[in-house]
């Protein structure tokens, strides 16, 4: 009979955790995924009860307080679940000897270099938000855990809140919707995130000598949120769905509480070299989210 291997992944009802969930793993891996209602991410006591629970394999830490604006003015708690659970984590993998895989953000950088944000650039995040998330980055770093701490931005879905469905949502209900077109990044489908996270954590618990270390991971292809909102609308009507017309404006003229990186380019060629993953381009990853969405195209 044979043994499966236990992974534990937490964020179960988000974006990520959704498509970890519905991935095909190999044979012999039992994803075991937990929400907010199974397990309390702001409780190191709770943590360390969860990973003494059961022999895992791994743990995939994807779960966060994301919610960016809300998060300047609720720092205790984003720090607790930001970067004092991925300590905990780290602290239960070093000692049970299986490997982390820690979910990071592009917001640990300033936002202010031109071209894409290489693995070892210097880190500057601009508000709470990225500050958590770095400090989540350095705890799984200095706990002694075999680890790979994998960045990402702009992630988008079928599932959960994101800026797709945002924009379906209120392009059905408008002719023309004002989208920042100042910021630069590429969007990373929640679907191509996992696969390369299950694809880490897999090599990782399997193979000894596993790269280890900071990996980046988004789609191909570089866009602004205008950019990204006019072909969202495109491929919306070729299947029928929502259009509305798009007006490019300043980050100046949308004020919101936390300040974003203007630039969150992402490089891939860490996990390239490493892994060998190969990001496929975004407008392929939309494509696949609205035909969920809306249907096939026309």
């Amino acid at each position: 009979m044979t043994t499966l291997r236990a992974i534990l992944i937490t964020g179960a009802g988000g974006q990520l955790g959704t498509e970890l969930q519905r991935l095909a793993w190999p044979e012999a891996w039992e994803v075991v995924a937990v929400g907010r209602d199974q397990l309390n991410l702001s409780d190191p006591a709770a943590i360390a009860a969860k990973m003494a629970e059961r022999p895992w394999a791994a743990v995939i830490n994807g779960a966060a307080y994301t919610a960016v604006d809300k998060a300047e003015g609720d720092v205790v708690t984003v720090w607790a679940v930001n970067a004092l659970a991925p300590a905990a984590f780290g602290a239960a993998c070093a000692k049970a000897g299986i490997p982390l895989v820690q979910v990071s953000t592009d917001y640990v950088f300033a936002g202010d270099k031109s071209g894409a944000w290489e693995v070892d650039d210097p880190v500057a995040p601009l508000g709470v938000y990225g500050a958590s998330k770095l400090g989540g980055e350095l705890a799984v770093r200095t706990s002694g855990a075999r680890h790979a701490i994998v960045r990402t931005a702009w992630v988008v879905s079928a599932h959960g809140s994101n800026f797709v469905k945002t924009m379906l949502r209120v392009g059905a209900d408008r002719d023309t919707l004002n989208v920042v077109d100042d910021q630069h990044g590429s969007p990373t489908g929640a679907a191509d995130l996992a696969y390369a996270l299950m694809t880490i954590a897999v090599r990782l618990v399997e193979d000894a000598d596993a790269p280890t270390g900071t990996f980046h991971f988004s789609n191909e292809g570089a866009v602004t949120w205008a950019g990204f909102a006019a072909e969202i609308f495109r491929q919306s009507g070729e299947r029928g769905g929502p259009t509305a017309r798009v007006a490019p404006i300043t980050t100046a003229e949308y004020p919101t509480p936390a300040r974003r990186p203007a630039n969150s380019l992402l490089s891939t060629q860490a996990i390239r070299a490493a892994y060998g993953i190969e990001p496929r381009p975004w407008g392929q990853a939309l494509g696949d989210i609205l035909n969920e969405l809306i249907g096939a195209r026309k």
